[in-house]
């Protein structure tokens, strides 16, 4: 892919959001560096693929990110960056690959917000203690999980593949933060290009498709071994509240490319799973800065309640005991009933950033 094209440094801070000009090949960001704070990306996909931006910082560490951004679209990302050093843009046309990626530099340091304004440290302290409950249920029901996949029982492992998954998906912008964790816990067949096809969506197909292989075992433990990893690691993010106000957007853009679709669990179809525990998520983050929406926009929480409200009671005419029927007990009609909930959910949620960061 072709690289980003950068001018000459501008004061983001001072000119506005910074623009990327998006396409098929080519990802063009109007400035190569931003002083510390609050930093906005305007990013207008010109090409024909949909795309993702990306702000990352050393490691491959996800600051920020905007994905489902369909041709002909345009999406804002704020983030806070408080520690100046050297960063990367990247635009991922295809929403596949490293993407195309160019050096972006943040030069000072400034106050986190969290340090000036109790409302977003209480927002982002109970946000924590959502995703630590989460990750404590996600480690023994993973264990659960490659226990019986270890041991054969294939019935099993089917029945707890979902339930495992739920306490991941809720927490995922987090869990995606780590880059090198992500795609060997999630990864699917036709993921990042090099990468070895591993974790969940690995043992999934060898389930419900192909049969326990002889390594089944070996990519089990594996995943057990990750899923572990990141829980010691989960406790050393440091959150802002634009991680959740972003996040809160990220889970909704991943109901929309992957669990509406039925992109995700392709061989299970336990998509409806994930689509719950996605919008779940997104609650948790949106419920953890209610304080400070109200605050700043008294009109946005009732209606941020009421496009919940109706994704909610959407996802109950699908249920099937205690969890959902299978993707491929649809109906065109069904996909287009989900598809218009979560993007009129998706059009408040995207305002939450701008207020957080007001």
């Amino acid at each position: 892919m072709a690289g980003c094209t950068s001018t000459a440094p501008v004061d983001a801070g001072a000119g506005g959001p910074i623009t990327v000009a998006a396409a098929d090949d080519a990802c063009d960001v109007s400035a190569a560096e931003a002083p510390a704070g609050t930093i906005s990306f305007d990013i207008t996909n010109g090409g024909s693929k949909v795309t993702e931006f990306y702000l990352y910082a050393t490691g491959g560490r996800i600051m920020g990110e905007v994905e489902n951004i369909g041709p002909g679209l345009s999406r804002r990302l704020i983030v806070e960056v408080p520690e100046g050093g050297e960063y990367e843009t990247a635009c991922k046309p295809g929403m596949v690959g490293d993407g195309i990626r160019s050096a972006f530099t943040v030069t000072g340091s400034a106050q986190r917000s969290v340090d000036t304004d109790t409302r977003l440290a209480e927002a982002t302290a109970g946000y924590q203690r959502y995703v630590n409950s989460q990750v404590e249920a996600l480690v023994p029901k993973t264990q659960e999980f490659v226990d019986a996949v270890v041991a054969g029982d294939v019935e099993g492992a089917k029945a707890l593949f979902p339930i495992a998954r739920t306490y991941w998906e809720r927490i995922e912008p987090v869990a995606e933060s780590f880059g090198d964790l992500d795609p060997r816990i999630d990864g699917r067949d036709d993921g990042e290009p090099g990468v070895e096809f591993t974790g969940f969506h690995r043992l999934e197909r060898d389930l419900w498709q192909d049969g326990l292989q002889p390594d089944s075992t070996a990519i089990a433990d594996m995943l057990m071994d990750d899923i572990t990893e990141l829980a010691n690691r989960v406790p050393s993010v440091e959150l802002t509240p634009l991680n959740l106000a972003n996040g809160a957007k990220e889970l909704l853009d991943e109901v929309a490319t992957g669990k509406i679709t039925g992109e995700e669990d392709r061989y299970s179809h336990t998509d409806l799973w994930d689509f719950r525990a996605n919008v779940d998520g997104s609650q948790g983050a949106i419920a953890a800065l209610r304080p400070v929406i109200d605050e700043r926009d008294p009109a946005l929480g009732p209606l941020l309640d009421e496009r919940f409200a109706a994704v909610d009671a959407l996802l109950e005419n699908y249920r099937d005991g205690d969890g959902f029927v299978l993707y491929t007990a649809l109906t065109p009609d069904d996909v287009k009933a989900m598809t218009e909930a979560v993007d009129a959910l998706g059009e408040p949620v995207s305002q939450v950033a701008g207020v957080v960061s007001s």
